[in-house]
This record gives C-alpha cells, structure tokens and sequence, in this order.
C-alpha cells in the first residue's frame, strides 16, 4: 500500500518504477502534472488506484487494461482529454470508475454488451464533455446494477481488504457526500452536466439495484419515463435542469425508499403527484416549473389538474396595491428628505451666523491694538 494523498507533491511522472506486488496506489489531491501515462507502474495485482484531484492530462493510458485485478479506479477532477473508455470492459473486477471532472468527449455507444461491466456499481462521469442520446446499448453494458440485492439478507460487506477498504466522494442526495467505506450494495449513476440529449430511454428501468440517479444538467426532453417506478431502491433522482416536459408521473410515489427528489427546472405541467415520500419533498424540488400545482406548491390546480388561473381583477389588485405601496415608501422618503434640508438649512444658518459674530469682534479686537 503506497498512500501520498493530500501533499504537495508536483511535477510530472517520468520514471518508470516496478511494485510487483502493490495493491493500493493513491497519490489523489497532490499538484502532478503532464501527459497522464501509468506506463510507470508495473504493478499486475494493483486493485485500487487513486490519481484524481491532479493536473494530469492527454490521453488514458491503455495499459490500464492489464491490470486485471482493479477494483476502484478514481481519476476525476484532471484534465484528461479521451473519449469514454469503454475498453475498460476488460477488467473483470472494477467496482468504482469516477471521471468526474475531466475533459471527456463524444457520445458513449461502443459496448460489448456481452461482456460489459460485470461489477461496476458506481460509474460518476459528471461535469465532462459527453453528448449524443443516452444508449440502450450503454446501460445493458452496466451488469452489476441490474442485480438486485436484498439489504436485509446481505452480507454487509466493503470494498477493499481487511488492512485496507476504499473511499469515495459521490454526490448523493444534492449534496457532496465522502464515503470513509464503500458499501457493495451502494449502486450509483451520475451523468450529470454534460451535453446528453434526446429522451430518456425506458430501458433505464434495467438498473434495478440503482440508490443514486443523477441526469441533471443536461438537455434531456420529452416524458419522464413512467419505467422510473421499477427503481424500487432508489433514494435521490435528480432529472433538474433538462427539458422535461408533460406531467409527473403519479406511479413515481410508490418509490417508497425516496429521500431526496430535484425535478427543478423543467417545462413540466399538471398536478404534482400526491402520497407516500411524496409528501415530504419541499418547493424547491420543482422550483422553475410555472406550470406545475398542487402541494407543496401554493398554486393549486382546477378539475383538469391544471394551475387555477388568478381570480379576475386579482392581477389588477395586486398592482394597485403594490403601487401605493410603492407611493408610501416615495412619501415617506421625500417627507424625510424635506425634513432633512429644513433641519440642515436651519444648523447651518446658526454655524453661519455665529461665525460671522465671531468674525466681526475678532475684526474690532484687532483695530482696536492697532490704534
């Protein structure tokens, strides 16, 4: 185990160094930089590596498919300029794959969708470049996530040996969440902030061991896909900041384990669906939705489920009021300033006048010793 996290260590990898038997590489959160090459390491039983919060950048190194007993490969928050690394499939045993913040490109299509990722349960490729639809092809690719466990009955087991278990930083629930140890069982996607487009595919439903979905920041339209109520496990879906459009579907309140929901900023419409977790999401979970009613929002909705448009005059009455409101407040400051000037004009008078008595029996003092 070889950890240099969080130092100050600079410049670029040129040497090439032999660790037969290393298992744990992390050198995360230090100032390395240059082409992003791990031609340097030789180590074939690496299982985790740790090289994000770096300025490495170029391409990813291809050798990395020789190291067949990987299980989490962290590198966000670089400047690697790649396409999706589907050869990645290779690895039998990869668990955890972060490309946050990086600069990934292109659309995500290439899969050998028989062999696809056996165990990946946490793939974070947010805040890059990539574009196009979301593929069927893709999310058959993602094996692991398709497996549904029972919490109750499973070993609780972490990623990582006894002398050493992995961590994680994802962003669960709205918030930036670190993971001091990686639960098996914790299934996460994140494609947030990138250029995805086109609808989201019904085929999401798939993934049925998915805790964490996140496709927000992104160009996504058309329905949300009622298939979203087979995610039986979820607990955070974040679809905000897309092109969503027509109403929420009423089926999505028998995700019962949802804790944290963000439809915010959608051209979304109709009635806000009622019940179970439902009942527990705030305002803010469908901010920039004019056209949405219903709890918790104040707008309510009319037989249609359509917002109830403001009484007539209701407008009106409301600018009149705001108007002499705004009247009030303009009285009151030029009451205020006049106020002001009178009291001023008037301080001012009486310095002025004393000083000029001031002046006159200082210029009588003055004759009066010249004689």
């Amino acid at each position: 185990v070889l950890i240099l996290r969080e130092n100050r260590f600079y410049g670029q990898i040129k040497h090439r160094f032999v660790f037969p038997t290393l298992d744990v590489l992390d050198i995360a959160s230090n100032q390395f930089s240059g082409e992003l090459s791990i031609d340097f390491l030789q180590a074939t039983r690496l299982r985790s590596l740790k090289i994000g919060g770096n300025k490495l950048e170029g391409k990813l190194s291809r050798s990395l498919a020789n190291c067949k007993a990987l299980e989490v490969l962290d590198l966000g928050n670089n400047m690697v300029h790649d396409t999706f690394p589907f050869w990645l499939e290779k690895l039998p045993s990869l668990k955890v794959l972060i490309l946050r913040g990086n600069r990934f490109y292109g659309t995500i299509t290439k899969f050998n969708t028989e062999r696809g990722f056996p165990k990946l349960r946490i793939l974070d490729i947010a805040s890059n470049n990539f574009s196009g639809d979301l593929s069927i092809e893709f999310l058959q690719s993602l094996k692991a996530m398709m497996q549904l466990t029972n919490d109750d009955k499973a070993k609780l087991d972490y990623i990582g040996e006894n002398y050493y278990q992995d961590s994680v930083t994802i962003f669960n629930k709205g918030i930036k969440l670190f993971y001091e140890k990686i639960l098996t069982t914790l299934t996460c996607l994140d494609l947030s902030n990138n250029s995805f487009h086109g609808r989201i595919p019904e085929e999401i439903q798939m993934l049925r061991s998915l805790k964490v979905l996140n496709l927000s920041y992104n160009s996504f339209s058309g329905e949300i896909p009622v298939a979203v109520q087979n995610l039986k496990d979820l607990e955070s879906l974040d679809l905000s900041q897309n092109e969503l459009s027509g109403k929420i579907p009423p089926q999505l309140t028998t995700l019962t384990f949802l804790e944290a929901l963000n439809f915010s900023y959608n051209p979304l419409e109709g009635s806000i669906p009622q019940g179970n977790q439902f009942s527990t999401f705030s305002n803010d979970s469908y901010l920039g939705n004019p056209k949405l009613c219903g709890q918790p929002l104040s707008k309510k909705c009319n037989e249609d489920g359509l917002p109830v448009p403001p009484p007539p005059g209701e407008e009106e009455q409301s600018w009149l009021y705001a108007m002499s409101t705004w009247k009030i407040v303009l009285i009151g400051y030029g009451s205020g300033l006049v106020a002001g000037l009178c009291i001023g004009y008037t301080v001012l008078n009486e310095l002025g006048n004393k000083w000029v008595d001031k002046f006159k029996k200082h210029g009588k003092r003055n004759r009066r010793r010249s004689r």
